[in-house]
């Protein structure tokens, strides 16, 4: 019976090989002429809305070819798996024509006689980095102009089935599917291929890549475009070659375009911030010795003699300062006077990013013929979810024609429930937070008698201190906790976005992004601004200590400083980030389609299709994009609004950043199906969080280095309390830690122990010593301290600002030789139009017998054309 089975399983391979001509990895039609422009996939199972999906699909179908498409089918029987049913849909030249006079796109008009730019000196130097002409510039530039039915021969249409692009043609064929009816149910009109795909009528929806990725087509009118983006973009070991941009753009579309060329030039940007840190922190390595701080937290004749109070009631012991000696040193790693130079700089380095970025956008607004582009027709029209859920309607002011629309009640209502959500889970994020502190708070101890009494963990007591142990397993848990709150949220967000049925797609995006970044900036960096603002700041003093939930006393910071903690929470939870998201974007896609064409890769070639290949393969999604742009803004945050504690984020962010490019090139050209094009003129909502990030940037920072870091109190020190000329920063140390007596210890705070009989201990503050009349009060220190804090905070902000603005000021968003090229190409483009109008306007006169109403038509057209050259 076995036996039969592979018989028959061979006749039926046999018959299909035998069946066409032509390779079935092919794009075509049977008939080998008319291209796939988009393909449905379909199974026809027998339950019970059987029916149901055979009656729409048949109507849907039905109403695709009245809109002019045409349609082939292969039957079940042809699949690899003998269930699923392909539908393939081609565009003829009158549906192509007529649908980009509606999308409104701009075609080849004349070939671009404008001179290129001036050949760049550093074109040798640069020549390794280069991609071949033909890759980077795929297509003549042209004279572009908006498509007209009425006009065809003005174009240069070389060849019907060519002139439009694989991209714009699917970009095409889907504006008609998303609004295509299949028919009426419970007394409301049905349309659209979202619809269907979400109550399972078909099963996917998709354009067509052009070949395999690992090897050429074999057909010869196949461009082959994604075999040449894989072999010059998608591999890792071409990551330090440009992009070719042109060619993405053409592939995928310019809204995909423009991402990868945000992401290229922000990590090119960030090469620079990567120098600067580095140099910041090597400051510092080589500077390490020479920290007169962490020489008498170490000298055992000071720091050794310096007994510290107790870090926790009850079980803490007393401890020598000297016990915390790497840890000090290594804190000098970071918190040296380079980490100011570093934050003033970095509130610079997002100005120029930004700016140049501009300048980088208008450009290739120009290159990709968006200058007049707005926003897309289809993302500005009415969504199809808003038409099916607003039963009401009401006449639109402008087009005068009745538009549903929902209700205001509603609205409020929707947007009631919506905040709501938001508000909870934000508040969840902040309980978890607070869990984690209690965790700091309650396992402090805990490390602080391990650490004492296990004889193992001697050797590294100096450098694994019960402070860092606590910061490095709640920065761990916290990371965990981030990252399963992410995992719901998403869902969430994405839910609540919809139950308030936006109106438009440009709204919906605004709307999810606006959800999801808020979450995400509370939920990744909550943990940073406790650490930074708040850790260490509300401690209180030995025998008046401040306790949360009057049960946990507060932590405080080691004598060398907060600062420490700050870098070690920001590095696990920026490389925890992008390692995990590393992973998720490139493993986890080539496991499923591992596992989903494990059965289809025995196959020969011409029994698994172009169109099952292609099926078995991701799905890119409408927020693919979304969350490429959300994981890099977060990012972007990391580097920018903690980078004063951190000067090597900009360097982890440029080698993340580096893989990322060839990791997101890599699953979209292999692991995903191709995505519908889209069009897009810039990064859209992003720009403004980002720039908003830029402000809040300087702020965090000019804190951080005023609050976190010890650098103020140290100043203040050198220029002001000195007590050895000769050396002004000796004695700082035993200035910045205050006295207290042992017996004012009340019975919740003392230890247990005293084995010793300590009188006196020492802890981090500046307040007047037992014997004093103003016994525990702060000192006038103090006061000084707070005031140049507070000075400094106000003048880096107002410095930064003003360079920041200045700078702004002094770079223009578009590039003046951009400007004249734009002018120059309107120019001329309308001098083609008004020529070719003209000639039309000439054949009329000799056609028609009323001459003087074509002459004042003529004469009129002429003084256009005289306006427009004068303008």
């Amino acid at each position: 019976q076995q036996s039969g089975r592979k018989y028959n399983l061979f006749l039926k391979r046999r018959l299909r090989i035998d069946k066409r001509h032509q390779s079935k990895d092919s794009i075509f039609f049977r008939d080998g002429v008319r291209r796939i422009d988009f393909v449905l996939s379909y199974v026809d199972d027998l339950n019970k809305e059987w029916e149901k999906k055979l009656e729409r699909r048949k109507e849907f179908e039905s109403n695709l070819q009245k809109a002019g498409l045409e349609l082939e089918t292969e039957d079940k029987k042809e699949s690899e798996d003998g269930k699923i049913f392909f539908v393939k849909i081609h565009a003829p030249w009158e549906v192509l024509i007529t649908y980009a006079e509606v999308l409104n796109i701009k075609v080849p008009i004349k070939e671009n006689d404008i001179p290129s730019m001036v050949e760049n000196p550093l074109d040798c130097v640069l020549f390794p980095l280069r991609l071949p002409e033909k890759v980077m510039h795929p297509e003549p530039d042209y004279f572009t102009a908006p498509f007209s039915k009425d006009k065809q021969e003005l174009y240069l249409i070389n060849d019907e089935s060519t002139f439009f692009s694989p991209s714009m043609r699917n970009r095409i064929v889907n504006y008609i599917l998303t609004r295509c009816p299949y028919g009426t149910e419970e007394g409301k009109k049905k349309f659209g291929i979202k619809r269907l795909l979400n109550n399972g009528t078909y099963t996917a929806a998709y354009p067509l890549h052009d070949c395999q990725y690992w090897k050429k087509a074999n057909d010869p009118n196949c461009d082959s475009e994604r075999y040449t983006l894989y072999m010059e973009w998608a591999r890792f070991l071409r990551f330090y070659k440009e992009q070719p941009l042109d060619l993405i753009r053409k592939y995928y579309g310019e809204k995909i375009g423009i991402y990868f060329a945000w992401l290229g030039f922000y990590t090119e940007m960030l090469l620079l911030a990567a120098v600067v840190g580095l140099i910041c922190f090597l400051y510092g390595l080589f500077t390490m010795d020479e920290n007169m701080s962490s020489k008498e937290i170490c000298d055992p004749a000071i720091g050794g003699e310096i007994i510290m109070c107790p870090l926790c009631d009850r079980e803490c012991e007393y401890w020598r300062l000297n016990t915390t000696c790497e840890s000090s040193q290594y804190s000098h790693l970071f918190d040296n006077v380079a980490t100011l130079f570093f934050a003033i700089f970095m509130g610079i380095w997002v100005t120029l990013f930004l700016e140049f970025w501009k300048r980088r956008q208008a450009r290739l607004k120009y290159e990709w013929d968006l200058v007049d582009f707005e926003e897309e027709q289809q993302q500005l029209q009415l969504r199809p979810e808003y038409e099916a859920k607003c039963t009401q309607k009401k006449r639109n002011p402008v087009t005068q024609e009745m538009e549903p629309y929902l209700p205001l009640t509603s609205q409020a209502v929707r947007f009631c429930i919506s905040g709501a959500t938001v508000l909870f889970w934000v508040s969840l994020i902040i309980a978890s937070m607070i869990a984690v502190i209690v965790y700091r708070l309650a396992v402090y101890a805990a490390f602080a008698s391990l650490m004492e009494n296990t004889q193992t963990l001697q050797p590294i007591s100096g450098l694994l201190t019960p402070q860092l142990a606590t910061s490095v397993t709640a920065s761990c848990l916290n990371f965990v906790i981030i990252m399963i709150l992410n995992f719901f949220y998403e869902r969430i967000a994405i839910w609540i976005t919809d139950m308030e049925i936006p109106r438009t797609h440009m709204e919906y995006e605004n709307r999810l992004t606006m959800k999801m970044f808020l979450f995400q900036f509370v939920n990744y960096y909550s943990s940073c601004f406790y650490v930074a603002f708040f850790k260490g700041k509300f401690v209180g003093y030995p025998g008046a200590y401040t306790y949360m939930f009057n049960r946990w006393r507060n932590e405080e910071c080691d004598p060398a400083g907060c600062l420490i903690e700050l870098t070690t929470q920001l590095t696990i939870v920026m490389a925890g980030k992008q390692i995990w998201g590393n992973i998720q974007e490139a493993i986890v896609p080539w496991i499923c389609n591992w596992w989903g064409r494990r059965k289809a890769r025995n196959n020969p070639e011409n029994l698994y299709s172009r169109w099952e290949q292609d099926h078995d393969l991701q799905t890119f999604g409408a927020l693919g994009l979304f969350y490429e742009y959300l994981e890099m803004v977060i990012q972007f945050g990391f580097i920018t609004l903690f980078v004063a504690s951190f000067p090597l984020a900009p360097l982890l962010a440029l080698m993340n950043n580096i893989l990322e490019i060839r990791v997101d090139s890599w699953k979209l050209t292999t692991q995903y199906r191709r995505p519908v094009a889209a069009k897009a003129h810039s990064i859209g909502v992003w720009q403004e969080i980002l720039n908003g990030m830029a402000i809040l940037s300087v702020v965090t920072n000019a804190f951080i280095v005023a609050f976190t870091s010890d650098m103020i109190p140290r100043l203040v020190y050198y220029y002001a309390y000195y007590e050895n000329e000769d050396s002004p920063m000796s004695g700082y140390i035993n200035n910045s830690l205050s006295v207290f007596l042992i017996s004012d210890f009340p019975e919740r705070n003392e230890p247990k122990e005293n084995p010793e009989n300590f009188v006196i201990c020492r802890y981090r503050d500046y307040r007047y010593p037992p014997d004093h009349e103003r016994k525990y009060l702060h000192t006038m220190q103090f006061w000084h301290i707070l005031a140049a804090k507070l000075a400094f905070i106000i003048i880096m902000e107002h410095v930064v600002f003003i360079v920041k603005f200045f700078v702004a000021w002094m770079i223009p968003d578009v590039p003046a030789d951009v400007k004249a090229k734009i002018k120059r190409e309107k120019y001329l483009t309308q001098k083609i139009l008004h020529e070719y109008e003209l000639e039309k306007l000439k054949e009329r006169l000799q056609c028609q017998g009323d001459k003087r109403a074509t002459e004042k038509e003529f004469i009129a057209t002429e003084g256009r054309m005289e306006l427009s050259r004068a303008m």
